[in-house]
């Protein structure tokens, strides 16, 4: 067997709808024995993420917000691939600036009619009760740099509107399992090859495979060998339209039953 990198992203995937790994942790812990790097491609912010690595004890590489930023843990491969150092990170920067994505949906909000509410529009509570958070986990989901979920009401011109506003500016939407996103010209497609050429480097026989469950993730799925499609909690797959693996179970029951099958 080849070595393999696993790409995966976390809501709906790796975590259920109360946020919870617990199904997962049997392939997680086969993971972690087989020392299979494990790399998380998400649309959670850095602080979110920095507490699933501290949980689950994963210290590889990261991709948060659909690709705004690859973190490389410094020194992870033995010399400087980052633009930037922060916080103990080699930094990749893919994403546009936070502000300028606030800016072009207010502009989208006004141009459409359409009643847009972004994770910067609510307060630490209204974000909770909203997404089911804790307060905790609500305050560091609003810690934002690249990327600005946000729900949309109105009719289905009007959302076409917003939408169209927002890829006039030049920029980019798509769809997670709970918010629409506003991003720039990255997505979680050119962060994975991104780390996948810097892995390649070292080793070029290297397999990737890549979970997700949502059409955010579709990029992630396009840049890997070997995608795999997680059902959702109703029972559907996402509309991927292409040749991938699917689960059986939803959410981190599958991903526990595909990635055990892949590891036996």
């Amino acid at each position: 067997m080849s070595p393999i990198i696993v790409f995966t992203d976390l809501d709906g995937t790796l975590i259920d709808e109360d946020y919870s790994y617990k199904k997962a942790l049997p392939a997680m812990e086969s993971i972690k024995k087989k020392k299979i790097p494990l790399i998380f491609c998400t649309s959670k912010t850095r602080a979110e993420i920095e507490v699933y690595r501290e949980e689950l004890g994963v210290m590889d590489p990261f991709i948060s917000e659909n690709g705004g930023a690859v973190f490389i843990p410094e020194g992870y491969f033995c010399r400087k691939v980052g633009e930037k150092i922060k916080e103990g990170y080699e930094m990749i920067e893919l994403g546009a600036p936070y502000p300028g994505l606030r800016e072009v949906l207010d502009r989208a909000r006004k141009a459409s009619g359409c009643k847009i509410m972004g994770f910067g529009d609510m307060s630490v509570e209204e974000l909770s009760k909203d997404s089911g958070l804790t307060l905790k986990t609500a305050e560091l989901a609003k810690m934002r740099e690249y990327d600005e979920p946000f729900r949309m009401e109105g009719t289905d011109e009007q959302k076409e509107k917003a939408l169209n506003v927002i890829e006039a500016h030049g920029l980019n939407h798509t769809k997670g399992g709970r918010y629409y996103h506003i991003l720039g010209e990255n997505d979680k497609g050119k962060a994975v090859r991104t780390l996948t050429g810097l892995s390649r480097s070292k080793d070029p026989d290297i397999e990737t495979v890549g979970l997700g469950d949502s059409e955010n993730d579709f990029p992630m799925l396009d840049n890997v060998d070997v995608p795999i499609l997680i059902k959702k909690s109703d029972g559907s797959f996402a509309d991927y339209g292409k040749k991938a693996k699917r689960s059986k179970l939803p959410g981190p029951a599958g991903w526990n039953q595909v990635m055990l099958e892949m590891l036996l």
